[in-house]
């Protein structure tokens, strides 16, 4: 990305994953590289696993924090069908990252028919799907860590144009000191897969 162009990315999921959380560490990573950063989340029922949609803008000058339609670079996304909801902010160049989560929201809809509708919009070479809630329950033993380990999978595919070094300096400026290692492990976790 040249200090110019502005990035822009849609972080999608469900109350209670921490996507407002994942917002504040991006958008603390993009002031660290001295971005100008815009941030903007809707999250109306949010604690109760409603739909949860955040907008990040970062670049030399940003102007507005939401996302137009089909002008997101990156889809960040902690749920298959959250990452449905929000095809409308991608184009053809636009890379999606989203946990294989499923959370069952109707019997008529299965993971395998939401990704069957994805894959009809998406390159494959631009889908990245990955369980990240599963290896983190197995590795570190809660599902909670699965954003910060897919921003660990985005730094290191060079999917968002910052450096991991500022990344985990904006993780020990938002997360709490008693969570800070459990969420570098995460973090880091994305480099040795």
């Amino acid at each position: 990305m040249t200090k110019h162009k502005t990035f822009n990315i849609i972080l999608s999921g469900v109350g209670g994953q921490g996507i407002i959380t994942l917002l504040q560490i991006l958008a603390e990573a993009a002031f660290i590289e001295n971005y100008d950063v815009k941030t903007s989340e809707l999250h109306g029922l949010s604690q109760r696993g409603g739909s949860v949609l955040a907008h990040l803008r970062f670049g030399k000058e940003v102007f507005s924090p939401l996302i137009k339609p089909a002008e997101a670079d990156l889809i960040l996304s902690l749920e298959i069908l959250e990452a449905a909801r929000a095809i409308n902010f991608a184009n053809p160049e636009t890379i999606f990252l989203i946990d294989k989560k499923y959370i069952a929201f109707e019997n008529s809809l299965t993971e395998n028919k939401i990704l069957e509708q994805l894959k009809k919009f998406i390159k494959n070479e631009r889908l990245h799907l990955i369980n990240a809630s599963q290896i983190c329950q197995e590795k570190l033993g809660a599902e909670i860590f699965s954003g910060i380990y897919l921003l660990g999978v985005a730094i290191c595919k060079n999917l968002i144009p910052l450096k991991s070094k500022s990344v985990l300096m904006a993780i020990k400026k938002i997360i709490p000191k008693k969570y800070q290692d459990a969420n570098i492990r995460a973090f880091n976790l994305a480099r040795t897969k």
